[in-house]
């Protein structure tokens, strides 16, 4: 059969996000697209990151003519897992222009996988729930064959006589590297790179080593791969990263797993094959605190070329870490910071306020922890409850027609809190310029013991006190108003 796939993150739709000029290529996508080709399927892509409008997608459709079309978004990517409403009824535009070519449409996303019923009722023939190449193969089968037997498939929602069915559960895929290398070659990766170097000077691409997180996070969910963790061997991601390098001249990668190597062992193996193919590239991961700390990760980290990793340190307040089931102490997030600045790593906090129960103080011991090791970057957000976690459970009753952002930017609290939504926009704002003045002073500090550190990057920051020290000012001001 001819498969077209999309996915529904449009970068232009999501202002932040299309500022930042981070654009990744749709992973989850193309995995499976290439699932579906090595099947003998034919398969064709219409990449919507740098789309304007969903109407984009209607030449795809006349030029391929599909008999199916398929919405999988990228379950590797965190924004996707945000379920943006911009990005809901984007994917609802495409489906009915797909059901309007006469196509038949499959949607597999964290936001149908909690929302199945919407995207039915906007004329989608199924749903795919949970981790979806083996249910996509058995239903594009089913299809083929004009099998109207749905039901025999795991992990899919469908209509049949006006009646929603939700087949069973299916399990998750343990042996990753049997999987095919994802379709590249489906996507325009000039495109991707221009924006890269043009606003960054090096070009970045995504890989993912892992699918799943066992951890339990009380405020994470995870619809697609869920709590088991599988993991690609690390000569599996090399022949990915020679490809990366090689042939599209990458020279960064983004691991996007939710936990990079937790496997005990990998770190260490990946990087000794780093060094044995003499690969030369920069990468940035998301890790834990607590797992950095074992076996050597941090130095393997280091000699395999980690130039960032980013952690959920999410509060300075054990008390808040606690309550979300984190698993991990405040004296791990200062132990693994100093332990990767050592080492040459740059560390960055993903950092969460807005948490039940959280007061000024717990507020104060986050910001403290912020300001005593001054992280090369932060990811500043609020509490945020997604179908399916037990934090999602307790505030559900508050979340009334709004349950859900419009873009990454909104950051707007959905549920009653010790404060109220105005004060936590407004401590956003004052957290991001004092931890901005923060680094301008640490950089003054760097210059005057050693003049040698009078880089650009340090001349630039040390300018930038000048304006953040009375915009930190002003802003606090703003924010006690709001007590």
């Amino acid at each position: 059969m001819k498969i077209l796939f999309s996915h529904s993150y449009f970068l232009r739709f999501d202002p932040k996000q299309w500022k930042l000029a981070q654009p990744y290529a749709p992973l989850g996508t193309i995995y499976a697209a290439s699932f579906l080709r090595n099947s003998g399927h034919q398969v064709a892509l219409f990449d919507s990151m740098f789309a304007v409008s969903a109407k984009e997608v209607i030449p795809y459709l006349e030029k391929e003519k599909p008999d199916v079309f398929v919405i999988w978004d990228d379950g590797f990517n965190y924004l996707t897992k945000m379920c943006l409403t911009n990005m809901r009824e984007a994917a609802f535009e495409m489906i009915q222009f797909a059901k309007a070519k006469g196509c038949k449409v499959l949607v597999s996303s964290s936001d149908s996988t909690d929302h199945f019923e919407k995207y039915l009722d906007k004329g989608a023939d199924a749903v795919i729930l949970g981790e979806g190449e083996q249910t996509l193969l058995q239903t594009i089968t089913a299809f083929e064959k004009n099998d109207t037997e749905l039901s025999k498939i795991n992990g899919l929602a469908f209509r049949e006589s006006n009646k929603t069915i939700k087949t069973l559960k299916r399990e998750v895929m343990r042996e990753l590297d049997l999987l095919s290398h994802p379709a590249w070659d489906l996507v325009d990766i000039e495109v991707y790179r221009k924006i890269w170097l043009e606003h960054h000077h090096y070009f970045s691409m995504n890989l993912a080593t892992t699918r799943g997180c066992p951890f339990k996070c009380n405020w994470c969910a995870k619809p697609i791969y869920g709590n088991r963790y599988n993991s690609h061997s690390p000569q599996y991601m090399i022949e990915e990263i020679k490809l990366l390098t090689q042939q599209f001249k990458a020279d960064h990668i983004w691991f996007c797993d939710d936990i990079f190597g937790l496997k005990p062992k990998w770190v260490n193996e990946f990087a000794d094959l780093v060094q044995k193919e003499n690969l030369k590239f920069k990468f940035k991961i998301q890790s834990r605190v607590d797992l950095l700390l074992e076996d050597n990760n941090i130095a393997d980290l280091a000699r395999a070329g980690c130039e960032t990793v980013w952690v959920g340190a999410e509060s300075g307040s054990q008390k808040i870490l606690d309550a979300m089931d984190k698993g991990t102490k405040v004296e791990q997030i200062y132990e693994a910071t100093l332990l990767l600045k050592k080492h040459k790593i740059k560390p960055a906090f993903f950092i969460q306020f807005g948490y039940l129960g959280e007061t000024k103080e717990d507020i104060a011991l986050t910001i403290k922890m912020m300001s005593d090791l001054l992280p090369d970057d932060i990811g500043v957000s609020v509490s945020y409850p997604l179908p399916g976690t037990l934090f999602y459970e307790k505030v559900k009753d508050d979340l009334k027609e709004k349950t859900n952002w419009k873009d990454s930017d909104e950051l707007m609290m959905m549920f009653k809190n010790t404060y109220s939504p105005e004060f936590y926009k407004q401590l956003h704002r004052y957290v991001h310029k004092n931890y901005r003045k923060k680094q301008a002073l640490e950089a003054m500090t760097k210059i005057l013991k050693n003049p040698t550190q009078l880089n650009g990057k340090n001349i630039k920051r040390l300018l930038s006190f000048l304006y953040y020290t009375p915009a930190t000012f002003f802003e606090n001001q703003k924010l006690k108003k709001l007590n």
